[in-house]
């Protein structure tokens, strides 16, 4: 019960690794709230954790990629629960494989918007009240910030953004007691990860592939990087800040 009765925020909360943050605080005792855009997949998540509890969950309708929408569902988490201690900004998108030459600058533009924008007003909006909590943002970045991806120019760069904003606030936040991390996952099994290797020509083979790049022959699974995001967000981590946590199986070891 490392979360009981605190409150936390995850935003694309009801799939992929936004599912698996949400899973691990609620089993720890935490209030979750669950943003994301799909209303079943978000209303069906929150009544199963609501049943099984022993935390509790609610889901509130939001695109992150209105900051005005974000900020209304903060403020609503808030008056639900009563108090914000953690935000997880883990809402985005990964787009189909595409070279720089097929990538137009209003494409980029609007998936910094989605990816990045969205981290900066989450933190933004939610300071206010983390200041009453000294509580902590965890923000989900992506291997790919440090290592770079094939005909992926756009998406790594708005995860190098989350990570450059990711070290800046926690020298900021830091004297008011308020931690930021990231977390950088590899290959974790998510319908984003499959809707991404389903763009490639041989989706099998891309999938096999890229589970055996960890040396574990596997890819991650969302309940670990959850149990990551618990620990960044939790007292045990008390003295972890700016932190840019490659969360990757050893992905990356003989790169």
């Amino acid at each position: 019960m490392r979360f009981q009765e605190r409150a936390v925020i995850v935003t694309g909360g009801s799939k992929g690794i936004g599912e698996g943050c949400s899973r691990v605080f609620c089993r720890e005792g935490a209030m979750v709230s669950i943003l994301a855009r799909g209303e079943e997949a978000g209303m069906k998540l929150a009544a199963e954790l609501n049943n099984k509890g022993p935390g509790r969950a609610v889901f509130i309708p939001c695109d992150v990629g209105d900051h005005q929408q974000l900020r209304k569902a903060i403020e609503a988490t808030v008056q639900t629960f009563g108090r914000l201690d953690c935000i997880v900004n883990n809402a985005g998108q990964h787009p189909p494989a595409m070279s720089l030459d097929e990538t137009t600058v209003e494409f980029m533009q609007e998936l910094m918007r989605i990816n990045y924008i969205s981290t900066f007003a989450g933190a933004r909006y939610a300071l206010p009240h983390l200041r009453k909590t000294r509580g902590t943002i965890v923000n989900i970045s992506s291997m790919t910030a440090v290592l770079g991806q094939d005909k992926s120019s756009a998406y790594c760069a708005t995860k190098g953004a989350q990570v450059s904003l990711t070290k800046a606030l926690a020298k900021e936040l830091g004297p008011e007691g308020i931690r930021v991390n990231a977390i950088l996952p590899s290959n974790i099994d998510t319908p984003l990860m499959r809707d991404w290797a389903a763009t490639l020509d041989d989706p099998e083979s891309a999938l096999e592939r890229v589970s055996a790049m960890q040396v574990f022959g596997r890819m991650g699974t969302i309940e670990e990087m959850g149990e990551v995001a618990l620990f960044l967000a939790s007292d045990e981590s008390s003295f972890i800040t700016g932190q840019a946590i490659e969360a990757e199986g050893g992905a990356s070891l003989d790169y």
